[in-house]
């Protein structure tokens, strides 16, 4: 996604000090302005301080001590003073179910940890361009499904519904990335194996080996060529001694 010249007050809510500065510091390098919070309920008492400034974005962690992400997006959604700013869960978990919490809670999207960095951006960016159409477009709707044996009621717009869909497509296929770059490295870490592996010739007099194009080297740099191993050069004993006798000669 081609990136949105906007520039954002971003609220995060994270309890981890190292990964609360790792996003604001993500954030900041980007343009937008941020207000960080270590919890549920100091966010909660920013958006009512009416002194502070309005958030257009919220992101929070699900996983805290105290008031989860689940609770605290829907006390914002539940407020009207608050309820059209969009939310971003940030969370461990990946379970259907958990789309569902964050359906129920009123989330407008979602991102798995670990993230990648222009993961979250596009995220970011998807929940500026569709701001002014979701605003238009709260109908509410009734949709019973069955999901884990249960039957289970949502009560959710078309918009929030869809824009849990893109988020959780769009995961899909980021983590599918993820493996197959990793899947790869490891196909390419392999084949230096079985090239170490296999039938090697060398030469019984000068030592050297024949490569597959057919040209003789030193085994010192065909080791090296296919593997990370690199030598130090000293003498065994026997030819230690070999040598210390010849010299005395």
């Amino acid at each position: 996604m081609e990136r949105v010249n906007s520039k954002e007050n971003i609220l995060i809510v994270e309890d981890s000090p190292t990964q609360r500065e790792k996003l604001k510091y993500l954030l900041e390098t980007y343009g937008h302005s941020v207000i960080d919070s270590e919890n549920a309920e100091s966010a909660l008492e920013y958006l009512n301080n009416k002194d502070n400034i309005r958030p257009t974005i919220i992101i929070s962690d699900i996983m805290m001590p105290g008031m989860d992400g689940y609770e605290l997006c829907s006390k914002i959604k539940n407020d009207e003073r608050f309820k059209d700013i969009p939310v971003i869960l940030l969370t461990t978990l990946s379970e259907p179910e958990d789309v569902l919490k964050g359906l129920d809670s009123g989330a407008d999207n979602f991102v798995i940890k670990p993230y990648n960095d222009d993961f979250l951006l596009s995220r970011i960016d998807y929940v500026v361009l569709n701001r002014e159409f979701r605003r238009s477009h709260q109908t509410e709707m009734g949709l019973e499904i069955v999901f884990g044996g249960k039957k289970r009621y949502i009560t959710s717009s078309r918009m929030q519904i869809l824009d849990m869909l893109f988020s959780t497509y769009e995961t899909i296929i980021q983590k599918n990335k993820e493996l197959e770059k990793i899947n790869r490295e490891l196909r390419e870490a392999n084949e230096k194996v079985k090239t170490l592996s296999g039938l090697i010739p060398i030469c019984a007099m000068c030592k050297k080996v024949r490569k597959d194009n057919g040209y003789w080297e030193q085994v010192e740099r065909f080791i090296a060529d296919h593997s990370n191993a690199s030598f130090t050069h000293s003498y065994c004993p026997e030819c230690a001694s070999k040598l210390m006798k010849d010299f005395k000669k």
